[in-house]
């Protein structure tokens, strides 16, 4: 049976509508964005297909092109359209934090962070540079590949830090296991760039290890 066909109340769009997209499943949230299905297949059909195929929402947004494009029911076209949304969205949690804005709590910094960086298939160590209020004066990406004490410098840290002339700095990276805990290379190499950074009184605030789910301070952990 063709979703047109079915009482209003259970048909996404309409549900959505009546009572909020949270309201929804995934499988109901997907089927909007697909817009139609397959033959003999409504677009709630194919989107739980989908949602079986790739092992939940979280893999089918984070596949590949060729994986992407491989399912049934999808595209280029199906493809450009999810990274655009992602990326809006990205830039949409982005916006809750602006140049300027001083931190006004650690949801509002994982948040942003999560959007920055959460989605990268590789880690990425970035730095949120803050004035002596802890007001942004930038995020910079600094390094990629694993975060150990051969990808991370400490001089060119410093360096960043000088040219921002920054009072305080929040570092942060993703861990693309989705396993947010801190390793010991994470505490290692957080204790020499605090080293480094006391030097030119720089303090190290935080490093928040991110992942699309969760976040984890290693100053609430005591590891600073």
């Amino acid at each position: 049976m063709a979703i047109t066909q079915w009482p209003a109340a259970e048909r996404p769009r309409e549900k959505l509508l009546d009572k909020g997209a949270e309201a929804l499943s995934d499988a109901e949230l997907l089927a909007i964005f697909l817009r139609t299905g397959t033959r003999g297949r409504s677009a709630v059909d194919l989107a739980r297909d989908l949602l079986n195929r790739f092992g939940g929402l979280k893999p089918l947004l984070a596949a590949d092109r060729k994986t992407f494009c491989e399912a049934p029911g999808l595209g280029d076209a199906k493809f450009t359209q999810l990274q655009a949304v992602l990326e809006m969205n990205r830039r949409y949690l982005g916006e809750s934090i602006r140049r300027g804005q001083e931190i006004s709590s650690p949801e509002s910094a994982n948040r942003y962070l999560q959007a920055r960086i959460a989605h990268y298939p590789m880690e990425v160590f970035a730095a949120l540079f803050l004035d002596t209020r802890h007001r942004i004066i930038s995020f910079e990406e600094l390094f990629n590949g694993t975060i150990d004490g051969a990808s991370v410098h400490p001089r060119e840290v410093v360096r960043k830090a000088m040219q921002n002339n920054a009072a305080a700095i929040i570092f942060a990276h993703n861990h693309p296991s989705g396993v947010a805990e801190p390793s010991r290379a994470d505490v290692q190499i957080t204790e020499k760039l605090k080293m480094a950074l006391d030097l030119v009184d720089v303090r190290v605030l935080d490093h928040i290890v991110v992942t699309c789910d969760e976040c984890v301070s290693m100053a609430n952990r005591g590891l600073i």
